[in-house]
């Protein structure tokens, strides 16, 4: 990995749109594109309430205001916090998910170092290690960002993507070692997530190119991962638990698509063959709607009939309503516009559901 990363050296102006832009591979027809990404950012910032400072920060799309350049702010920009929270979560419902779970000092310190694990080290470390291999898109749809900006130097990126991965398995390894484990559970789980972290963003495969398979490993890595991690830490998960969860990742497949909208431009100056590209926006939307909506009414379906959970039923079922309204009041009339918009009010309900799943067959276990 290092001897990858040290073949490209990073040559940027920083005066993006000024005397011009010197990054390998774009091509001038991506730099006229990068200036109507600008625009629909600056109006993308109106839905977030005009946010640009704390938006830079956390790594969400709009916030090319003022640009840090504090480096350890710059770091965490690099990780985007933001996008931790899901992973956190389904920690979450993975510890709920066992059974195994009590509200001791000991289970809740376990629980916030395995989410530690799974959020700031190695989300940090995906993270990282994708905006190092999408330098040069991000250069045409968020030029702000800490390595087109040229805010961040090619060692220090590197430094940073090693000691995040170095530190999440370590912490994995360590969990493991307080719960007894005598199979590394939580250590093969980090380095399995890490390994198809890489291969999402990096070459030769770079998984993201190819559509379906990346945003389904992107899908699984959300959900799949860190519930398996969450359950693993205080109990044991099954075959069943795998399954379960991977078909809930065509849900986490749905929601990959949503972040593929906001990137169509440079996507497709760049030959990225994301499910909008290949298929078109319309398709596109059908797709995410279908595999959000259609999923987590299976599951549904799987607590009442499966295990004889009614209750967590009716409740998924209740929470699956508002992400249908979000669909078709933001995401359906322009996914490209609306994105911010549609996630802000469409994924609590998602993550929700996945915590009354996981309840569910904690509940289900404990019987």
């Amino acid at each position: 990995m290092n001897t990858m990363m040290s073949a490209t050296k990073i040559s940027v102006n920083r005066t993006f749109l000024g005397a011009g832009m010197k990054m390998r591979g774009v091509s001038r027809a991506a730099v006229r594109i990068s200036a109507a990404a600008k625009d629909s950012t600056k109006k993308k910032q109106d839905v977030v309430g005009g946010i640009k400072g704390d938006a830079q920060l956390l790594g969400m799309k709009g916030a090319d205001g003022e640009l840090e350049t504090d480096i350890w702010k710059i770091r965490l920009q690099l990780t985007k916090p933001v996008t931790w929270i899901p992973l956190i979560w389904g920690v979450l419902c993975g510890a709920a998910a066992s059974g195994g779970f009590e509200w001791t000092p000991r289970d809740v310190g376990l629980s916030l170092l395995c989410m530690t694990m799974s959020g700031p080290l190695l989300t940090g470390f995906t993270q990282t290690i994708n905006d190092w291999e999408d330098r040069e898109i991000d250069a045409i749809n968020e030029p702000y960002r800490p390595i087109p900006s040229g805010r961040i130097s090619e060692g220090e990126v590197v430094a940073q993507i090693l000691v995040l991965l170095a530190g999440g398995l370590g912490v994995a390894y360590l969990l493991d070692t307080l719960q007894g484990h005598e199979t590394p559970t939580l250590f093969w789980l980090a380095l399995l997530g890490s390994g198809v972290s890489y291969i999402y963003s990096a070459e030769p495969l770079k998984l993201k190119k190819w559509g379906w398979a990346g945003n389904y490993a992107l899908g699984s890595s959300y959900i799949t991962l860190p519930w398996l991690a969450g359950q693993a830490l205080f109990g044991e998960f099954t075959s069943a638990d795998v399954i379960l969860t991977m078909l809930y990742s065509i849900a986490g497949l749905g929601i990959a698509i949503v972040n593929d909208f906001k990137s169509i431009e440079g996507d497709r100056a760049l030959g990225l063959q994301s499910l909008p590209v290949a298929f078109g926006v319309e398709k596109a939307v059908a797709i995410c709607c279908v595999s959000i909506t259609f999923t987590q009414l299976a599951v549904a379906s799987w607590l009442y009939w499966g295990i004889n959970e009614p209750t967590y039923a009716a409740v998924l079922l209740g929470l699956i309503i508002p992400q249908a309204y979000a669909q078709a009041k933001y995401l359906i009339p322009d996914p490209v516009e609306n994105d911010v918009a549609f996630q802000a009010r469409s994924q609590p309900f998602f993550v929700f559901g996945l915590l009354c799943t996981g309840l569910a067959i904690g509940h289900h276990n404990m019987m």
